[in-house]
């Protein structure tokens, strides 16, 4: 691969992922929160551990991003069913909002994205980029 390609590539990279932070800061949100509570949309209350794998990240992170989502509100700690020394983390109304607003957010980015790449085949452009590494 052309040297150039590679740093214009991790460059835009950048860019996207600091669109992306931009956007989800407007909700109050920034990214590993997002990826929690959406994680967390849609299922029943989630023990850490899982929670954890989902987002491929070692429970102690997982663990303080829930204390952080707890303490905006967003996610509750509910007491697991199974195993009575066990918790799980249950998405709140308010987190079920935010969550929300973030996916808005976020698809008006991937919007802005495609209009951007309109010339370009992005299928193609895809499988290329999933091929690396």
């Amino acid at each position: 691969m052309n040297e150039s390609v590679a740093y214009s590539l991790i460059h835009a990279a950048r860019l996207i992922e600091e669109r992306l932070e931009g956007a989800l800061a407007e909700v109050g949100l920034s990214g590993a929160k997002f990826a929690a509570l959406s994680a967390l949309v849609g299922s029943e209350p989630t023990s850490l551990c899982d929670l954890a794998g989902r987002l491929s990240c070692v429970r102690s992170n997982v663990t303080q991003l829930v204390d952080r989502l707890e303490a905006d509100g967003l996610v509750r700690r509910v007491d697991d069913p199974k195993d009575r020394r066990g918790v799980r983390a249950e998405i709140t109304a308010l987190g079920r909002e935010r969550q929300a607003a973030g996916t808005e957010r976020v698809s008006e980015i991937h919007r802005e994205l495609e209009r951007q790449l309109g010339a370009i085949d992005t299928e193609k452009l895809s499988r290329a980029l999933s091929g690396i590494g």
